[in-house]
């Protein structure tokens, strides 16, 4: 879990659109983060795994 600190900082408009910090709406991880879901992939898997992201599911073969 990322700080409040860091995550508000985040939240705020950079001057320049370069210093954007994308980051988990879940628990505020900035790295391994997913556009496509808008969380990171540790959170991905879990939410995944429960079956709570619609279209997705576990792969195997």
């Amino acid at each position: 879990m990322a700080k409040t600190s860091v995550e508000a900082r985040a939240k705020k408009k950079p001057k320049y659109s370069s210093r954007i910090v994308r980051r988990c709406w879940r628990c505020g991880r900035k790295r391994g983060y997913m556009r496509d879901f808008e969380i990171c992939r540790i959170c991905f898997r879990e939410l995944a795994s429960e079956g709570q992201i619609p279209g997705v599911k576990k792969s195997s073969w």
